[in-house]
């Protein structure tokens, strides 16, 4: 049954099995709070007006910090990000994503 689910899924998350996925991760401006967003780079990511290169362009918000974040990246022909712009926060490490992980508690059932 679980290996149902993880191809199901794609497996864990953030894994090597995640082929489409990206993952960036940022902090909101005057918040400890790191968020992980998802880009998926078959879906999200929109072709420019040149063509040839693409870009895609996000809204964050985390949980405990309520603000807007805005991303921004563009992308060569290959989907690799060569150039990254946030507003309202700012881009980390995966590193500092665990470390925030591990550091807060988690969040009361609703």
């Amino acid at each position: 049954m679980m290996n149902f689910l993880r191809s199901l899924f794609g497996g864990p998350r953030g894994s090597a099995a995640d082929r489409s996925g990206l993952y960036v991760y940022v902090r909101p401006t005057g918040c400890d709070e790191v968020i992980r967003v998802r880009i998926n780079l078959l879906n999200d990511l929109s072709e420019s007006d040149e063509g040839g290169s693409y870009f895609v362009h996000k809204l964050a918000r985390g949980v405990k910090c309520r603000q807007n974040i805005e991303i921004d990246l563009a992308f060569d022909g290959q989907r690799r990000i060569r150039e990254q712009h946030i507003t309202g926060g700012e881009f980390v490490d995966a590193a500092a994503y665990e470390a925030w992980l591990q550091a807060s508690p988690p969040p009361a059932a609703p």
